[in-house]
């Protein structure tokens, strides 16, 4: 695949998006995106990361005590951390007792999607 295609679902189908379609919509859409994530610190970004790659490692909810232990950040940082992520919506949902189960875009909740990493960690897809 070309590096500029953009891929759209419909459907059962993968199909081409022309880049004429796309193209000038972009830079709006990139600063949408920017304002969106204006909230995230450099931690929040760093909890964000570690929560997506470990989850697939660990295959189990993760408690907030694994993150603070692994980043070596308070775990009263890391829980207002997850609750910033948690309350706009796009990066991550936690259970009742406070533990990661999804981060996009892979969830320990069984859903119809699962993916397979070339490290051999199944996981499935948010």
């Amino acid at each position: 695949m070309g590096k500029n295609r953009l891929m759209m679902g419909l459907w059962r189908f993968v199909i081409d998006v022309p880049p004429f379609l796309w193209k000038k919509k972009l830079p709006e859409a990139v600063r949408k995106y920017e304002a969106h994530r204006g909230f995230m610190t450099r931690e929040h970004n760093a909890v964000h990361h570690f929560v997506v790659r470990e989850l697939p490692r660990l295959g189990r909810p993760m408690p907030p005590g694994h993150i603070a232990d692994s980043l070596s950040l308070p775990l009263g940082t890391v829980n207002a951390i997850l609750d910033d992520l948690e309350k706009h919506m796009t990066f991550l949902f936690r259970n009742q007792a406070g533990e990661v189960v999804w981060a996009y875009p892979v969830t320990v909740e069984k859903t119809p999607h699962r993916v397979t990493f070339d490290t051999g960690e199944t996981i499935y897809a948010a």
